[in-house]
């Protein structure tokens, strides 16, 4: 198991436009990514979970990825949160 924390500073937080780029991205890994933020965690590959969070600018998240590829997952959906949803 994986895990880094990132600060979501984009203006919209994770609605659904960032959303949806960080579960494509998501998408794109074989191992387990769930996202957490307080005492809640979701599938980062499900719009519905990462939505559910309502997480808002300032907050913070930590990625968790369990499997083969965890790392690199952690670490692609870490910069792209830190780049504030840019590719």
């Amino acid at each position: 198991m994986y895990i880094k924390k990132a600060t979501i500073t984009n203006e919209v937080g994770l609605r659904a436009r960032p959303a949806t780029f960080l579960i494509q991205k998501a998408n794109e890994f074989n191992s387990s990514i769930w996202l957490e933020n307080a005492s809640r965690r979701v599938n980062a590959k499900s719009l519905l979970g990462v939505l559910s969070l309502g997480v808002t600018t300032g907050e913070t998240v930590s990625i968790i990825g369990d499997g083969a590829d965890e790392n690199e997952a952690v670490d692609t959906l870490y910069e792209l949160i830190t780049s504030n949803f840019v590719e």
